[in-house]
């Protein structure tokens, strides 16, 4: 019995006990889905609710006497074996070992649709993350947001919602002329200008951008000034992008759409969003420039859109482009930031609530902590490639995709993180995706093993023999595994997905130590051992299903 099942049975339950006139309270404020979750203590029963309590005041009842009435219902439903009223009214409900034990066949068949839901179908979301500027590799923060932002797309495709993974390629501003200046520089054999960008991928960009120019019959040296500039502009740019895609890609993590920051200033969305704003009456003209009214939602100040000198302000920008969102049909649109970007929320919520949408809704910030790299007991800071940051290419270099996506992934988004390399180079349980993975591959393993030694699922299926405790906590724990998903997308945390494949690698281990799945030499096979294979197999699918959204293989040897 899954947990939906449960609060359906409650709703039932609770039903039957209004219309009977044990519980008075109106139909109406039945719930339509009632709350369950694992107790702390599992002497305490499978499941628990504090619907009673819930519902009391409601009632005109103490919590105890809604409980005593839902008991009874519920006691006579298929599949629970008992309930008990606990403490003001608590109710903790044990399922027979067969109900429970059927969950084994109910995701073995389901594969790896288990645990997907339609919860979001019909939603569009847009998602944009990492968006780093194309002046350089991608730094560890980037790498950070590229494995949260890539799994926490699939959490959301896999609760049925549309997602499009977007990148904001900035490619309009002061920076970009930097970046030219530097490759410019590298190339006439100059130090990097003041304001410039350093380390060894400049000088070779610089070189690629020479080479180009050298093909096409180009002294781009010898140009003037300002067409060198441009030229090493457009294609030095073009080449670290090119870079930074294919990073991404061997990282695991492609994009739908790649959203280019000169469209909205040469296609006219900017000035397009500046006058739908007018005609809402948010934007007003003071000291010769143009201003948006954003202190009406909540913002410290009104905001400059447009400079006394005619030039857009920064802002102008993500004006538009949550225009544009928008209006390509995202629902919901989620922006991923770095740490020292806090103080864009308010700005960005009051551009939502201008142009009528609901902040917190149709737009959400999501801010991501620093990321520590250590090292043989010392911080790591520099980058072979990039001269000052660690990027990402450095930290695949060291521990690979796999555990680098993973261990970026496992902690909350608003915690910073310290991330021992040596403990995720090493082939040990104090590596977390080691733990996981190979909790993974020992099902694969038992699973050959059975299969040589004649125990195959399809024989038989008794979910009553599934009756030791070790085999009581794995169900309990794989039971979990939608509403994790489902908790996951709904607070945006992906990292409940790896806490939770990591608690079910301890409840397999645990259970592989206590049961075989094959016989000993020369005895019987037995429908225990058959249905023991079938709850192994269902726990191998669950940990590549939780994997897949981790964006993290899932071994079969290791």
């Amino acid at each position: 019995m899954t947990p939906d099942e449960l609060s359906t049975a409650l709703h039932t339950a609770l039903s039957d006990a209004v219309s009977a006139g044990a519980i008075t309270l109106a139909s109406s404020d039945v719930p339509d889905m009632i709350h369950v979750e694992r107790p702390r203590q599992r002497d305490h029963g499978d499941w628990a609710t504090n619907v009673a309590l819930q519902l009391a005041k409601k009632a005109g009842q103490p919590p105890r006497v809604l409980a005593d009435a839902l008991a009874a219902r519920l006691q006579e439903q298929a599949g629970i074996a008992r309930v008990d009223v606990a403490g003001p009214g608590f109710l903790n409900i044990t399922l027979d070992t067969a109900a429970a034990g059927e969950l084994a066949r109910t995701i073995v068949e389901a594969g790896g649709e288990y645990g997907r839901s339609a919860v979001r179908a019909g939603r569009t979301i847009n998602l944009e993350f990492v968006s780093a500027n194309p002046t350089g590799p991608i730094h560890i923060g980037g790498t950070r947001w590229a494995a949260v932002g890539d799994s926490l797309a699939r959490i959301l495709q896999a609760t049925g919602a549309h997602v499009v993974k977007e990148y904001y390629f900035n490619d309009h501003g002061a920076q970009i002329d930097r970046f030219a200046r530097s490759l410019v520089a590298s190339a006439q054999g100059l130090p990097v200008p003041e304001d410039g960008y350093g380390g060894q991928y400049i000088h070779d960009i610089a070189q690629q951008v020479l080479a180009l120019a050298a093909a096409e019959g180009i002294d781009v040296l010898g140009l003037d000034p300002a067409d060198t500039q441009e030229f090493f502009r457009a294609r030095g740019v073009e080449l670290m992008f090119g870079q930074i895609k294919q990073s991404l890609h061997d990282f695991g993590v492609d994009f739908d759409v790649y959203f280019h920051e000169n469209h909205l200033y040469e296609s006219g969305e900017v000035d397009k969003a500046i006058a739908k704003l007018r005609d809402n009456g948010h934007i007003f003209e003071q000291d010769g420039a143009t201003w948006l009214r954003t202190t009406t939602f909540g913002d410290d100040k009104d905001r400059v859109v447009i400079k006394s000198d005619g030039d857009a302000a920064y802002i102008a920008g993500d004006i538009a482009y949550y225009l544009n969102k928008r209006e390509r049909g995202s629902d919901e649109v989620v922006i991923m930031l770095g740490a020292d970007h806090h103080g864009y929320i308010g700005r960005l919520m009051a551009v939502c609530a201008a142009f009528g949408d609901t902040p917190h809704t149709n737009l959400e910030v999501l801010i991501g902590q620093m990321v520590n790299l250590v090292k043989d007991g010392e911080p790591l800071r520099m980058s072979k490639r990039a001269g000052t940051v660690v990027t990402l290419e450095d930290l695949v270099d060291i521990v690979g995709v796999d555990a680098a996506r993973y261990a970026l992934a496992r902690s909350s988004v608003d915690q910073s993180i310290d991330i021992d390399l040596d403990v995720l180079a090493k082939a040990s349980n104090d590596n977390p995706v080691f733990y996981v993975q190979y909790a993974h591959a020992r099902t694969a393993n038992v699973a050959r093993n059975a299969a040589a030694a004649g125990v195959h699922r399809d024989d038989a299926f008794d979910p009553a023999t599934l009756s030791h405790p070790t085999e009581t906590e794995l169900i309990g724990r794989l039971t979990e595994y939608p509403r994790i998903v489902e908790q996951a997308a709904q607070l945006r945390e992906q990292h409940r997905v790896a806490r939770y494949a990591e608690a079910l690698a301890g409840a397999y281990h645990k259970w592989y130590s206590e049961c075989r799945v094959t016989p000993l030499s020369g005895a019987e096979v037995t429908d225990t051992h058959r249905t023991r294979l079938w709850l192994n197999d269902a726990t191998g699918q669950v940990l590549r299903n939780a994997l897949s959204l981790l964006g993290v293989s899932a071994p079969e040897r290791m």
